[in-house]
């Protein structure tokens, strides 16, 4: 009996279904690249010479390339078009440590005579990736399809972008820990220089010396100015006395008034009353003895 592979969710592995010695040959193939990711048998003839196949053939080889890849991508596999077929594909690399993951959609068409000649594809989509890392992709596609030439060769296709994306997250794992250390690193220098500070030289307190002069001497302008606007000028005393001669005499005229100044004696007539004990009075000295010695 005839048979053929089809995809099994459960197992994993392709059952058996009746078809042609050819369709067979081709089951074959594809299950040993979804079983080791490996590409599928190129078609020989019995004298291993490759034989083209038709149109017939192209079709039947597209449609269990397809049958075989909405198994192995059932959440990421989507027909868009069927004449010419057309889907797409969303792969996803690992998830890295921090849950960090890139993602590409590509779409895929199908041309006539495929695998024979290659198929037409696209980026449709993205998460994560740069500019950069998109132009590397399809570099990485059409290197593939060159290779797999006369051969179903979409798995492959796409095993070679989940390698890449996972290199991708392997290299921003890298960068963030290579940041991070370099963070921590100069934390560690701003803490050594607030703790050990600069060393005092001659030359280092005179910079300071001078950038400290330069500051107080812009503040004091800044206060003149500020005062000179105000019409409020503080006059030093060397100005004081230049600008108000009256100055001159103040303090003696303070003193001839002193000399006029009135006292109250019946302030001081009953002093006679007052019992005073030398012991009271703080500066008495008893060795200096009386008046009459």
């Amino acid at each position: 009996m005839q048979s053929v592979l089809r995809p099994d969710n459960s197992s994993g592995l392709l059952r058996l279904r009746k078809l042609d010695e050819r369709s067979t040959a081709r089951a074959r193939g594809l299950l040993r690249m979804c079983e080791t990711g490996s590409r599928s048998v190129p078609r020989v003839s019995l004298h291993g010479v490759f034989q083209p196949l038709n149109m017939t053939d192209y079709i039947e080889e597209q449609r269990n390339e397809l049958e075989a890849l909405e198994s192995i991508y059932p959440d990421s596999f989507t027909v868009v078009l069927e004449n010419p077929t057309s889907f797409t594909i969303t792969v996803t690399s690992d998830t890295g440590e921090n849950e960090e993951t890139v993602e590409a959609t590509i779409q895929f068409t199908y041309v006539e005579q495929y695998p024979d000649d290659p198929p037409t594809f696209e980026i449709i989509g993205q998460e994560n990736l740069q500019k950069s890392d998109v132009a590397d992709i399809i570099t990485l596609l059409n290197e593939q399809i060159q290779e797999n030439i006369g051969m179903v060769m979409i798995f492959t296709l796409v095993t070679a972008v989940q390698e890449k994306l996972n290199e991708i997250v392997d290299q921003i794992k890298f960068h963030k820990e290579e940041e991070k250390l370099l963070k921590e690193k100069e934390a560690e220098e701003v803490e050594k220089a607030i703790f050990h500070g600069t060393p005092l030289s001659i030359e280092n307190f005179l910079s300071w010396k001078a950038k400290f002069d330069a500051e107080v001497a812009e503040i004091r302008r800044k206060r003149q100015k500020e005062e000179e606007q105000a019409g409020k000028v503080k006059l030093t005393g060397k100005q004081l006395f230049e600008t108000d001669h009256n100055l001159d005499t103040s303090d003696i005229q303070f003193l001839e008034e002193g000399n006029n100044v009135e006292v109250d004696e019946s302030l001081f007539q009953d002093m006679d009353d007052l019992e005073l004990d030398d012991d009271d009075d703080p500066d008495y000295n008893p060795d200096l003895g009386s008046d009459e010695d």
